[in-house]
């Protein structure tokens, strides 16, 4: 049975339990308190306290004063701050800019549980509830927030969150080596003030340091939309931890300076980091309050990996985690899942065995530990590099190594298989067992699109690959005497989608006879390609124009278009294939995509009332494999 006692102190109490007379670091994080390896603060909060310091954790506090920082005594040392597993703005906010109406990452899903800007909020009352004590600030919307960067609820420009947050340092990416750095240095006295070599942080400093590459100024990228795509080409290029330099942007009359990146976490550092004493649970102060939801996904899975080389242009994994792959070693996957089967809630079955991509156990060449990332090619879209080493059998041999474990019924496979990595194996090994033993039902994939232009925006393959995959998903289910579905996610309103593009994307759900339950429509998140296109009109790759749907009348139809059949789509539809000039597609016959709106007469093209008034919207049951 878990007790409070088993994870570390989060009030006085706690501490006076543990014989504590004070403590060095305390950690804030946005979401609620979860012990597991999968939430940033538990990460952080575990490593701190495996290097010796006593650690306490403070997770949505009351921000509306300091009184809730100030609740278990001043640190020694220093406060770490987070603003939880996303984006504040993003965890409140839908696309649409509406506020949502559950928040997964906090007791019984309730929602203002953390600010707005987390990270700056809580920054700020650190400050003032311990004046002159070190603040360090971290997680996703510190890392992707790290330089002036397009805020989509502002609809503005923001300067580097270091400066609204009055941080002594800000830490990106994964952030152990530096957290452990950090520490060790304000543990042997050294001043954060000095602390300016750290890979992977960022600091303000009164000039720019001799060699560092100089971005267009916070001031420039505000006033020039062509200087901000150019200061987002600089910085993905640049996030590369053998090659990557360090860079500085002006901001007024200082200068925000970004470390090259940490190296990532050799196999042996990333097992110790996944094996700390998590208790892999919600902290028992939250069980009157319904719990947290988040944990269900995550309890029964395993991270085996860290890095993404898919390079999708919306995604922001590769400026956080980088494109560099690691991965843990098959004895540690082995050691959790036989932990997992001891577990009193275990059922038999691991819900995953992936990470940012799942089959993803190395990096994507052998050039890459020697001469990093090449800064301007993608590993696999449009086309694979012709250096991709695609192998298999590492992630294969470690998937049944899991199945024979005692105890383990199934071990399913659900966080993003990359289909066009996939196929770049000459061996259908894993594929074949993929299907045979590792899908539970549904097998979650991202085409996202079928038109080649907007992929290209995108990042991703074109169509063909996505229809060679599935011809050979299809094959393989029927080898195995399977009932397997795919779920393609799609996404309207990508930087390059037009009303046409959409209309497009609508025919091949028609002709393929899919209708897509998921749908996203495109949500511009700090730091990313995709929102560079978004906020000023180019790609950043070669400075070419990109159209951008701005309206919000614009994007409803784009995204009902995706989703002609649902009834509540059914007017928007047919507004959409009219301002499309495509009303050939409303009527009756096989091609159509809807019927025209009551009361509006017969339908553009004069099909008629015959057999075909009797299909479906849709023209088919959809789902197939």
């Amino acid at each position: 049975m878990i007790d409070s006692k088993d994870f570390l102190p989060v009030s006085a109490e706690d501490m006076r339990a543990r014989g504590w007379d004070g403590y060095d670091f305390l950690v804030v994080g946005g979401d609620a308190y979860v012990d597991h390896p999968s939430f940033g603060t538990a990460v952080i909060s575990r490593v701190l306290e495996a290097e010796g310091f006593r650690t306490a954790v403070l997770c949505q506090p009351d921000w509306r004063s300091a009184e809730a920082f100030r609740a278990m005594g001043r640190p020694r040392l220093g406060v770490m701050i987070g603003a939880g597993n996303l984006d504040s703005m993003v965890a409140h906010y839908t696309a649409s800019r509406h506020r949502r109406r559950e928040d997964f990452y906090s007791p019984g899903k309730r929602t203002g549980l953390r600010p707005d800007r987390a990270v700056t909020v809580y920054a700020n009352r650190a400050r003032e509830a311990f004046p002159g004590l070190p603040v360090v600030i971290g997680s996703l919307e510190a890392s992707l927030r790290r330089f002036a960067h397009y805020d989509y609820w502002q609809d503005k420009v923001r300067r580097s969150v270091i400066f609204d947050a009055k941080a002594d340092l800000l830490v990106y990416g994964m952030g152990e080596y530096a957290t452990i750095e950090i520490a060790r240095r304000l543990a042997a006295g050294e001043g954060i003030a000095d602390m300016h070599g750290i890979r992977g942080t960022a600091y303000i400093a009164g000039e720019a340091p001799e060699g560092a590459l100089v971005l267009p100024s916070f001031e420039e990228v505000c006033a020039d939309k062509r200087a901000y795509a150019e200061a987002t080409r600089i910085e993905y290029a640049e996030h590369d931890p053998v090659r990557g330099r360090t860079l500085a942007q002006k901001h007024g009359d200082r200068y925000l300076v970004v470390n090259p990146p940490a190296m990532p976490l050799p196999q042996a550092e990333l097992d110790r980091v996944a094996e700390l004493p998590y208790t892999r649970e919600v902290h028992p102060m939250y069980d009157a309050l319904g719990g947290v939801p988040a944990i269900d996904e995550v309890r029964f899975s395993v991270i085996h990996n860290r890095g993404c080389f898919g390079g999708c242009n919306f995604c922001a994994l590769a400026f956080h985690q980088g494109r560099m792959v690691t991965s843990r070693s098959h004895e540690s996957v082995v050691r959790e899942v036989e932990a997992m089967t001891r577990h009193p809630l275990w059922k038999g079955y691991v819900s995953d065995v992936g990470g940012p991509s799942a089959n993803f156990r190395h990096p994507s060449c052998k050039k890459q530990l020697k001469s990093g990332m090449c800064p301007n090619r993608s590993c696999l879209a449009p086309t694979p590099c012709p250096n991709i080493d695609a192998d298999h059998s590492d992630y294969l041999e470690l998937l049944r190594k899991l199945r024979k474990i005692p105890g383990v019924k199934k071990v399913f496979v659900r966080s993003g298989i990359r289909y066009d990595y996939m196929l770049c194996d000459k061996s259908r090994a894993f594929f074949s067992e993929l299907v045979r033993y590792h899908i539970s039902g549904q097998l979650k994939v991202a085409p996202e699109h079928c038109i080649d232009s907007v992929l290209d925006c995108m990042g991703k393959p074109h169509i063909d690959v996505y229809e060679r995959f599935m011809d050979e998903y299809k094959k393989l289910n029927r080898r195995y005497d399977k009932e397997q579905y795919v779920v393609p996610y799609l996404m309207s309103s990508h930087p390059g989608s037009t009303l046409q593009s959409a209309v497009a994307l609508a025919e091949f759900l028609h002709r393929t006879g899919r209708r897509p339950e998921q749908v996203q429509d495109f949500y511009p998140t700090p730091g990313t390609v995709s929102t560079c296109m978004y906020y000023t009109g180019l790609d950043p790759r070669d400075l070419s124009p990109v159209y951008v749907a701005r309206t919000g009348r614009e994007k409803a139809m784009q995204r009902a278009l995706l989703q002609y059949t649902l009834p509540a789509n059914h007017a928007l539809a047919v507004e959409a294939l009219r301002a499309a000039g495509r009303e050939d597609l409303i009527g009756y016959g096989k091609n159509c995509l809807v019927r025209p709106l009551r009361g509006t007469g017969k339908p553009a093209g004069g099909q008629g009332r015959g057999a075909a008034a009797k299909r479906p919207a849709g023209g088919g049951k959809g789902r197939r494999p």
